[in-house]
């Protein structure tokens, strides 16, 4: 019996116990890089949603339970940023970067840096800090995300609001959303000696 041509060469082809091994190799990589990938890219994602966030108690009982209060949780729109949407950037390059960096967030967790209230307390300007620093060297970009500038109506904002977004707002050197919007989301801490607070 003869084997229609595309089967014979691939009979031929898998006949030879080198030329087998390798296709088997090649198969082996392409699916198990199609699996690590697959894998990857659904921790990270399971990594990036608010329900992750708030599996320990350092975030949940603290940062969380601010938030909940203000208008990024709850608002008249239902519109609601999480916090992967204001802490973790969607740009894949960014966001690899930010979940290196977040590791020593997971090292102040296991090791107990913060894991009371008054710990909490302590740290909450460093950390704080760290942060409002992260977001002024990207422009605000998590910020940007939602809120764009080439579509605000500055008619409904309030006059002073109105009056510094629309001289300041895109301009370089002109600050970022950071800059006068500390406190949105979580409390401040203790601001003693800062200017301008």
């Amino acid at each position: 019996m003869k084997l229609p041509g595309f089967i014979q060469r691939l009979w031929t082809t898998f006949k030879s116990p080198s030329k087998a091994a390798l296709w088997v190799l090649l198969m082996m990589g392409f699916f198990g890089g199609v699996i690590f990938w697959g894998g990857f890219n659904t921790a990270m994602e399971a990594s990036n949603t608010e329900k992750f966030c708030t599996s320990c108690h350092e975030m949940k009982d603290n940062v969380f339970e601010e938030y909940r209060d203000t208008i990024h949780y709850a608002n008249r729109s239902g519109v609601r940023a999480s916090c992967p949407d204001c802490h973790v950037p969607h740009e894949w390059t960014y966001k690899i970067i930010r979940k290196v960096q977040a590791s020593k967030e997971l090292w102040g967790m296991i090791t107990g840096k913060v894991d009371t209230p008054e710990k909490f307390e302590t740290h909450r300007r460093a950390m704080a800090e760290r942060e409002w620093q992260r977001m002024k060297e990207t422009d605000s970009r998590e910020c940007r995300n939602c809120h764009n500038f080439e579509y605000m109506d500055f008619s409904l904002q309030g006059k002073r609001a109105a009056q510094m977004h629309s001289a300041n707002l895109g301009k370089e050197g002109q600050g970022t959303c950071i800059d006068c919007h500390k406190g949105i989301a979580h409390q401040l801490p203790d601001m003693t000696g800062v200017k301008g607070f």
